[in-house]
């Protein structure tokens, strides 16, 4: 969990509280997950490099967000939300167990492009509730503490719906282009040009001129934007599109590889490892 960044837990004596759960699966879901156990008290404080969802045990709390502060009862699965960048802490006089899931800001970035929400920004919340996400957030916490039983393909799909139902009830639009950022249109006329050249070779100054920016400015707002670099975008759609053709079971590997730009079946296959956390044989079976 380094990657959530600088942060600060302990319980009522100063100690760490215990762990009871800690880990992602393999692959690239951008997601990780943590269940700790506070005794006779907590406080919590970070600046965090990624997106943290809190879900807590009933506990009379004090929350604060960006200077904003709230004291309340928290009920059982109570939520809080505390977005990357954004200074947050938390304090209770009393026991609490807590499940906190952490989300690279750029696979929420990539979910909300490919949902067409591409100005999507998370909101922060002191409290609330939601069901749907705590179902999915216990699913994540049981297959980490039980090393993965349904495998590491299971674990992503569980933790794209997270991800997804994140963008889709707790984040706000905000406007794209006082920020810097590309808009839907543009992404949308570059994902056309990709797609009917995945066979070719994509140059980034080509997209620069699709997005009227120098190869230079153009990287830097899609990264923003999309939460990738234009080349591992390109390489994000390749991949999905290899996938469809595979499960689609009419074309030999070799093939599939050259219809959508990787260099031969092993590169494809390296990709779909890395990407899905199992064996291109795995993935389709």
């Amino acid at each position: 969990m380094n990657a959530i960044g600088a942060f600060y837990l302990a319980q009522k004596d100063g100690g760490s509280p215990t762990t009871l759960v800690a880990g992602s699966a393999a692959g690239e879901s951008g997601v990780s997950v943590l269940r700790l156990q506070f005794r006779g008290g907590l406080h919590f404080s970070a600046t965090p490099q990624q997106h943290l969802i809190w879900f807590a045990s009933p506990v009379r709390i004090d929350c604060r967000i960006a200077g904003r502060t709230l004291r309340h009862e928290a009920p059982a699965g109570s939520l809080a939300i505390c977005p990357a960048g954004i200074d947050c802490s938390a304090d209770a006089e009393e026991s609490v167990d807590a499940l906190l899931v952490a989300i690279d800001p750029g696979q929420l970035a990539l979910a909300a492009a490919e949902g067409s929400a591409l100005e999507a920004q998370l909101n922060e919340r002191l409290s609330g509730y939601d069901q749907g996400l705590l179902d999915l957030a216990r699913t994540l916490a049981s297959e980490s503490a039980e090393d993965y039983p349904n495998g590491p393909l299971y674990w992503n799909k569980v933790a794209s719906g997270f991800i997804a139902s994140l963008v889709a009830r707790h984040t706000s639009e905000f406007e794209s282009r006082a920020r810097g950022m590309l808009g839907k249109d543009v992404l949308a006329r570059l994902t056309d040009y990709v797609v009917a050249h995945l066979d070719e070779p994509i140059e980034v100054a080509a997209l620069g001129e699709i997005g009227g920016r120098s190869p230079f400015h153009f990287s830097r707002v899609f990264t923003r934007s999309v939460g990738m670099t234009p080349h591992r975008w390109v390489v994000h759609l390749r991949l999905r599109r290899a996938i469809e053709l595979v499960r689609e079971g009419r074309s030999g590997l070799a093939e599939i590889a050259a219809r959508t730009g990787f260099a031969d079946q092993s590169h494809l296959s390296r990709w779909v490892r890395r990407v899905n956390g199992v064996s291109l044989t795995q993935l389709v079976a």
